[in-house]
């Protein structure tokens, strides 16, 4: 009788290794868990991003004056009979 609850106990610590530290246990769900929270975290601020970068896109798309705002901050234009002045420090 005693080695039948030996051998149970046994078979029960290997069983709790097996499920605490094995491979596919609660340490990998752990981890796991871990990556999509992280993940969720990444989706969220590149969804953000996409809906600031379509805003911005459909404004392109509408209006002129969004057109216009680009044209003078990333291409440096001006409009004529405007006056360029630039300030150097």
């Amino acid at each position: 009788m005693k080695t039948i609850i030996a051998a149970l106990i046994v078979l029960f610590v290997l069983l709790q290794f097996k499920l605490w530290l094995g491979e596919g246990g609660m340490k990998d769900v752990w981890a796991l868990d871990e990556a999509i929270a992280a993940q969720a975290e990444k989706n969220a601020r590149l969804k953000e991003r996409n809906q600031t970068l379509s805003a911005e896109v459909d404004d392109l798309k509408q209006g002129l004056e969004a057109i216009e705002e680009r044209a003078r901050y990333d291409l440096g234009m001006i409009r004529e009979g405007e006056t360029f002045y630039q300030v150097v420090d």
